[in-house]
């Protein structure tokens, strides 16, 4: 999946990208996740079992945004073509936008909303031809892929074959920081940079496929 280093680096700064909202998210929700829905699968089952059912009724609601983000991004793969990277990521430049202005008009539970929409659709980004893709807001699996191709080099197989998905982790815990200290800032405002990076991002990638055309 990651087979250059200009698709190591688009992955990196999603997954940092991701992390940064994923931190802020985690503590405006106080516990809750944005991008990690491992995390609020098992909050649901706790929730469920100590019959706190808000509890568990928002951490449902907050998986089935994620699902319905990435259904949606998935969607923009089937039908965007060779230009679908440029297109999601400025879709979620959009929607993490749009969070920023629903925190400035009082509004922080669409805000909330229109952030675990956004990373839901980020993980379509490297989706190929309908297939599942690579998880850019979550790292559990770039960690058993560290683990399984790290044995690969110690057995004769590709020496540094590991170590792209070990950035992915890296950066998603760098992201998370700098969230977090984006939060203590100002608050749910720090989305703002948010959508600044992922803008960015947008605009890059796009010149990047221009420039590989001409």
């Amino acid at each position: 999946m990651l087979n250059s280093r200009r698709d190591v680096a688009l992955a990196c700064a999603l997954s940092m990208l991701a992390g940064y909202v994923d931190g802020i998210g985690f503590l405006h929700l106080g516990g809750l996740f944005v991008s990690f829905m491992s995390g609020n699968s098992t909050r649901l089952g706790v929730s469920l079992a100590d019959a706190a059912w808000w509890q568990a009724a928002g951490a449902f609601g907050l998986i089935a945004l994620f699902v319905a983000g990435a259904a949606v991004g998935s969607l923009v793969v089937l039908g965007g073509g060779a230009e679908r990277q440029p297109w999601l990521l400025l879709i979620e430049a959009v929607l993490l936008a749009g969070a920023g202005l629903c925190h400035a008009f009082g509004l922080p539970n669409l805000a909330i909303a229109a952030i675990v929409f956004a990373m839901g659709l980020e993980n379509a980004v490297f989706q190929i031809d309908g297939g599942a893709g690579l998880g850019l807001t979550y790292v559990t699996g770039a960690l058993v892929k560290v683990g399984q191709l790290l044995a690969v080099s110690l057995t004769g197989g590709p020496r540094w074959g590991w170590a792209p998905n070990l950035l992915l982790w890296a950066a998603l815990v760098a992201g998370s920081a700098a969230g977090a200290l984006g939060y203590a800032w100002i608050n749910l405002a720090a989305i703002w940079f948010a959508a600044g990076a992922a803008l960015v991002l947008a605009a890059i990638v796009a010149a990047a496929m221009r420039r590989k055309r001409a």
